[in-house]
């Protein structure tokens, strides 16, 4: 069966992604910067490892330990909603080190045997947040479009070398750890100007009603991308998503 590499699966979409390739007799390789044994289903098709995306090493080591792989899905990440003018330079660099750097250099240390063997399916997870301006995740959706942008010259690039490339792009997911992961970044809560639009923010990330994108949804895309041929370069995933790039155009 064919082998799928995931990064960021202690949670989230990445773990769902694991578990829906898992059921369907993939070879997973799961990656979380803290491995946690017990959170998928035991099985001799799957691996867990360590990896850090920000690591050049770990990644390498990670690499070597799962051997031949068929899609690389590119998941870890995390947010932070802070108005510009608050925005720790730590957090921006750290947003950008992991959401876009982290990603780019999955993409190089992969590459070559892709290219090489003229096959191989790559997968990159951003967000619909980079489909229209909104407040206080600027430098968060700035990442990811770096995202959209590497992936959409990759494809260009991998064509010839019969290597498929995809973006899926995800919408809120109240259900997920991402809202609660972004808080420690938080910043302008004691700001009596952006006080409300954070608090107003904060309630609508956490309001579960109406469409939301659930962390099937983001597994369903994934699977999408890496098992048919013809899947486009752009797969929204979620009910709100589906509306959002449609507005998009």
């Amino acid at each position: 069966m064919p082998t799928v590499f995931i990064t960021g699966c202690s949670s989230g979409f990445g773990l769902e992604t694991a578990r829906h390739f898992l059921a369907k007799g993939w070879n997973v390789v799961a990656t979380m910067r803290q491995p946690k044994a017990d959170i998928l289903p035991a099985s001799d098709r799957l691996t867990i490892l360590p990896l850090d995306v920000t690591d050049p090493a770990s990644i390498a080591k990670a690499l070597a330990q799962a051997g031949d792989i068929d899609v690389l899905v590119n998941n870890a990440g995390f947010g932070a909603a802070v108005p510009i003018e608050l925005i720790e330079p730590d957090t921006a660099r750290q947003l950008f080190e992991t959401n876009t750097l982290g990603t780019l250099a999955m993409l190089q240390a992969i590459l070559p045997k892709f290219r090489e063997r003229r096959s191989g399916t790559i997968i990159n997870v951003t967000s619909t947040v980079t489909l229209k301006p909104l407040p206080l995740v600027s430098v968060y959706r700035a990442s990811k479009a770096a995202v959209n942008a590497l992936t959409e010259s990759l494809a260009v690039e991998m064509q010839p070398f019969g290597v498929r490339v995809h973006i899926v792009l995800p919408g809120r997911s109240p259900e997920t750890n991402f809202g609660n992961n972004a808080l420690p970044h938080l910043r302008g809560l004691d700001n009596p100007d952006y006080k409300p639009m954070i608090e107003g923010m904060i309630a609508r990330f956490r309001e579960d009603s109406g469409p939301v994108t659930h962390a099937s949804d983001v597994a369903e895309a994934v699977w999408q991308a890496a098992t048919d041929p013809g899947a486009p370069l752009r797969i929204a995933a979620g009910e709100d998503a589906v509306q959002w790039m449609a507005e998009a155009g």
